[in-house]
């Protein structure tokens, strides 16, 4: 075996409590690398070998280069002073892996062991269920409606002209309520609004006051309506926080422009020298761009302020969470202080950080609930809008991207296709519809909660920052419905399904010579599978059915031309000689859903 890729630790990344009785661990392994790996533990004070449990695990998730073991362990009584190590075998080789490292011999019980101490109830990463069932609809609200003609800026251009980073089109707040019964009818249930507070561009990026609405966009009155109209819906909504930097006119960045180091707020910024001057940029700003001044976060008086501001929002207007912007520049103090001070007046509010990479520094049980998807993003583009990855490689994209985190933190990660940081996803498959599809229902099965940036749905197309900002369509003749009633049914087919929003991941295929992805997603007596067929021609295989399944119901998606058939009850052609087979096929460009329950089983687990 490779030693060296070997892992284990006993911290929270390894081992962590779910429950009072309940740990979560995983062991990381070179890929393929054991034959038979076991969990050993026994209480501290249990002495006799006899006493040792011992719980078979199996891979959970695979990458190109590691397997990763994850398992759950109900202790029975509280899980302190839980004494365990593993057990490998490959071929007639065995290793033991404790705290000392690993031993080619059996360990005595007070010998080579980790220990779990304490299940603080507040070091798990659990959240509530809610969190995991959203769909998210992210808006850009100078580019959705324009509801009350008479906050349009002056000069403003006509609705749909061509977005650049300077020109308005009057998006506003009275314009994304008028439409709420449409984005309820789309199946979202979690709005994201990208900055809405008083600032001098069009995408308020550059906050000049953290306490007013834009006039533009319209009054605190609107948002009240905005918020109730929302719940009222039994739908939620999150506004977007830009307390990483600010704008350069904000009288607190103003104040020490002009007093300079006899300004009281001089502390809040990265000032080099004096006075400060736009054009020499003498002044830490975000990704080096003088206009928005970096803050200062550090400084308790500034750590206060933008406190202040995440509580008036949530207790005066009753939003229900925070999106972080530039969420990994942000110091990891602020995120836990800001974590506990909006669950202390919102306990069930969901916050969400914006991270291009891995959010293992953002997501925690005492910082962020989720964080942007990226990841999930970038691989979903590469295979199926470039042909940059074989299905394999895909398949380790995903399995890599899912193994950075708990399987809780995974069920809450914001899956997003494009955001008005990215070209559309529809651009990047060169206006490939059947592309999208196969990806909408990629992003509506997988693990997370998806996200869809306004308009995918109705077929909007652009690149990147100011392309992918465009107004969106409203023109019914100009909308492509076939588009909106594919997300429509991904979206319920995903929320009636308990395997779909809270099961686990595991990959079942991976056909590069076809281009057929093929995964499952679990909970006790429901599965769910997924296949995804990216090739040309006509596939034909087999795939896997648990043997406790009694029921069968299956959806095949054609993504060429946007149809969809069902089959309900679903009749598996099993194999003769392979009973815990199937055999299975599909079109060119589509995909098949297929579920498998006991209700018997999924009734005994839930009572």
């Amino acid at each position: 075996m490779n030693q060296a890729a070997i892992i284990h630790r006993p911290t929270s990344d390894y081992i962590y409590p779910s429950s009072r009785n309940t740990l979560e661990l995983q062991l990381i392994t070179a890929r393929a690398d054991a034959d038979e790996v076991e969990l050993w533990y026994w209480m501290r004070y249990e002495t006799d070998p006899a006493k040792i449990r011992r719980q078979r695990l199996h891979v959970s998730l695979q990458d190109a280069l590691h397997d990763y073991y994850r398992t759950t362990v109900c202790t029975g009584q509280i899980a302190a002073y839980t004494r365990y190590c593993f057990h490998l075998k490959a071929g007639t080789d065995e290793l033991w892996l404790g705290a000392n490292g690993l031993q080619d011999t059996e360990p005595h019980m007070n010998g080579n062991f980790f220990e779990f101490l304490w299940p603080n109830p507040t070091d798990g990463f659990s959240a509530p269920a809610w969190r995991s069932r959203q769909v998210y609809y992210q808006i850009f609200p100078e580019r959705f409606k324009n509801g009350d003609s008479s906050r349009t800026p002056p000069g403003a251009e006509a609705w749909g002209s061509a977005p650049t980073r300077e020109n308005f089109m009057g998006g506003d707040l009275a314009g994304i309520a008028q439409q709420l019964d449409y984005i309820q009818s789309l199946g979202a249930t979690c709005l994201y609004l990208t900055p809405i507070f008083r600032a001098p561009s069009n995408h308020k990026y550059d906050t000049a006051d953290y306490f007013e609405i834009d006039p533009a966009f319209g009054t605190k009155d609107d948002l009240r309506r905005l918020v109730d109209g929302v719940h009222a819906r039994g739908m939620r909504i999150i506004l977007d926080g830009v307390f990483n930097h600010c704008g350069y006119w904000w009288d607190k960045f103003q104040d020490v422009v002009k007093n300079g180091k006899a300004s009281p707020y001089r502390s809040w910024f990265f000032i080099h020298s004096y006075p400060v001057d736009a054009e020499r940029q003498n002044y830490d700003c975000v990704g080096h761009y003088k206009w928005m001044p970096k803050l200062n976060l550090a400084d308790p008086d500034a750590r206060d302020y933008f406190l202040s501001v995440g509580r008036y929002w949530l207790e005066e207007f009753g939003i229900d969470g925070w999106r972080l912007d530039v969420a990994d520049e942000l110091p990891t103090a602020f995120l836990e202080a800001f974590a506990a001070a909006m669950r202390a007046c919102k306990p069930d509010c969901i916050l969400l950080g914006e991270t291009w990479g891995d959010a293992g520094r953002l997501v925690s049980a005492n910082r962020l609930d989720s964080a942007m998807n990226y990841l999930f993003r970038d691989a979903a583009a590469a295979w199926l809008a470039k042909d940059a990855l074989s299905a394999s490689e895909f398949g380790c994209r995903l399995n890599r991207a899912l193994a950075l985190y708990p399987n809780e933190t995974n069920l809450r990660m914001y899956n997003l296709l494009d955001s008005h940081d990215t070209a559309r996803f529809l651009y990047e498959a060169s206006g490939d519809k059947a592309r999208l599809r196969l990806a909408a229902a990629l992003q509506m099965t997988f693990p997370g909660s998806p996200a869809i940036f306004y308009g995918d749905e109705v077929g909007l197309s652009g690149p990147n920052d100011p392309g992918c900002r465009m107004a969106m369509q409203w023109d019914a003749e100009q909308q492509d419905r076939r588009l909106l009633r594919w997300y429509r049914r991904l979206i319920q087919l995903r929320l009636a399904s308990d395997s779909l929003t809270d099961g686990d991941f595991h990959t079942v295929l991976a056909d590069d010579a076809a281009n057929v992805y093929a995964f499952s997603r679990a909970v006790p007596g429901e599965q769910t599978l997924v296949v995804l067929h990216a090739g040309t021609a006509h596939w034909h295989g087999q795939l896997p059915i648990p043997d406790w399944a009694r029921e069968f119901a299956a959806w095949t998606l054609c993504c060429q031309t946007g149809g969809m058939t069902e089959d309900d009850p679903f009749h598996p052609t099993i194999l003769t000689d392979d009973p815990g087979r199937f055999e299975a096929e599909l079109p060119a460009r589509s995909v098949k859903i297929i579920r498998f329950i006991n209700k018997k089983l999924k009734e005994k687990v839930q009572s």
